[in-house]
């Protein structure tokens, strides 16, 4: 073998080990390849933690609608009478001011005191009525009748009120409503006052 044949046989060699070196490089970066992005790629987001995302939010956004309106977040007052076949109606309606929504279910509690807060007469009684959970936004209005025999007809004892306690329901702290609405009757026959379950609005 001749000095050119044998440099040429050498060439030949090293061409081969560089191409079989480049190419288990690049069945290296193939095989590594799976489940990662390759630069300048961009990947589709993890479906499943996006849709836990959502569904967290969600459930937050609902806890918050459904959470019991408490008497800090809410104001009270006394609509005006409606007078009729001997008695006498008032609306009694608690308003939502807080920065959330909250419900309110159930009969809220009422009780007339005077101007020391001594309580006038029982609590007053609960109507019948099926219960409905009310959904109340910020500035809206749920209520409730309280309702009387007007004292001049039913000849019950009476005494004039300074105030209504009303107590949301499920809550222990009261709103103290001014009464202006005159005596009330505390005792004797027909005397019983009554109240029934929570509506949305504001009255009849």
């Amino acid at each position: 073998m001749n000095a050119f044949h044998t440099i040429g046989v050498r060439a030949f060699v090293r061409r081969a080990a560089v191409l079989t070196g480049t190419l288990t490089v690049l069945g290296a970066v193939a095989s590594c390849g799976t489940g990662t992005a390759a630069p300048g790629v961009t990947t589709a987001p993890d479906a499943g933690a996006a849709s836990a995302s959502v569904v967290t939010a969600s459930a937050r956004t609902a806890d918050r609608a459904t959470a019991r309106c408490h008497t800090s977040e809410l104001r009270a007052r006394v609509g005006g009478v409606d007078p009729g076949a001997g008695q006498r109606n008032f609306p009694v309606v608690l308003t939502n001011v807080s920065s959330h929504a909250c419900t309110l279910y159930g009969h809220p509690g009422a009780a007339f005191v005077d101007a020391s807060g001594r309580q006038l007469g029982p609590d007053p009684k609960r109507s019948p009525g099926d219960a409905v959970r009310v959904a109340l936004e910020p500035g809206e209005s749920a209520w409730a009748g309280l309702r009387y025999s007007a004292p001049g007809i039913s000849g019950a004892r009476t005494a004039t009120p300074a105030a209504l306690l009303v107590t949301p329901p499920d809550e222990r702290d009261s709103l103290k409503v001014p009464w202006t609405a005159g005596a009330v009757p505390i005792a004797g026959d027909f005397s019983a006052v009554f109240v029934t379950v929570l509506s949305e609005g504001t009255g009849p």
